[in-house]
């Protein structure tokens, strides 16, 4: 007779560890899934922290300390509105000047560079990683997402893996970017398409300080 639990089959024969699919393990590649599996708990631990923080937080300053300390790294003068959320916050750099609004997603699994004076407007969320589709086991893509300086990102937009958004481009509200977004151009829709260009290539403005107790 043979038994399987979660993760490991027992028989006659002994003790075997199996996937998720029901496939025999090494002993080596059972202790690396379990390795794997106690770094998992203890990301998800660290991003229950991250969000007590960043949901009941009313302060800028502390905010900012803590997403420092787990991570982040955060240019001088720039700020992150309550209620942004994360997967990875060590990949996340973000440059001076830069505020990110109110309930944003900033993904993190693959390295996410934003620039200078960069105005992320609330909701927007920016992914590093996806699903492949075609692939039997429907595993997971990752692509780096660089957005240039001086670019402004309209509510509720989304961006996803591979993405590089050039200086002074801009997204408009809830458009989905699948593709690099050329400089100073205007881009909206689903999928987001070249609607016009930017008057200004020459932008030097200051964004200033964010809304306070948000």
């Amino acid at each position: 007779m043979t038994i399987i639990l979660k993760n490991v089959r027992l028989s006659a024969k002994g003790i075997a560890f199996v996937d998720k699919y029901g496939q025999n393990l090494s002993s080596r590649d059972a202790m690396s899934k379990i390795i794997v599996r106690v770094t998992n708990i203890l990301y998800d631990f660290e991003l229950l922290l991250l969000n007590i923080v960043s949901n009941f937080i009313p302060s800028h300053f502390i905010r900012r300390q803590v997403f420092t300390a787990f991570g982040v790294k955060i240019g001088s003068g720039s700020s992150i509105h309550m209620g942004c959320s994360f997967f990875n916050p060590k990949n996340v750099i973000i440059g001076k000047d830069t505020i990110i609004g109110e309930s944003a997603f900033l993904d993190g699994r693959d390295k996410l560079v934003i620039g200078d004076h960069v105005d992320v407007a609330s909701e927007v969320m920016i992914y590093n990683s996806g699903h492949d589709i075609n692939d039997p086991k429907f595993i997971a893509k990752y692509g780096k997402v660089e957005i240039g300086d001086y670019v402004f990102i309209g509510p509720r937009t989304i961006i996803l893996p591979g993405v590089h958004v050039g200086k002074g481009a801009v997204l408009a509200a809830g458009c989905v970017v699948t593709k690099d977004v050329p400089g100073f151009a205007i881009v909206a829709g689903v999928p987001a398409k070249v609607i016009g260009e930017r008057k200004n290539k020459n932008p030097y403005y200051i964004l200033g300080r964010p809304r306070l107790f948000q």
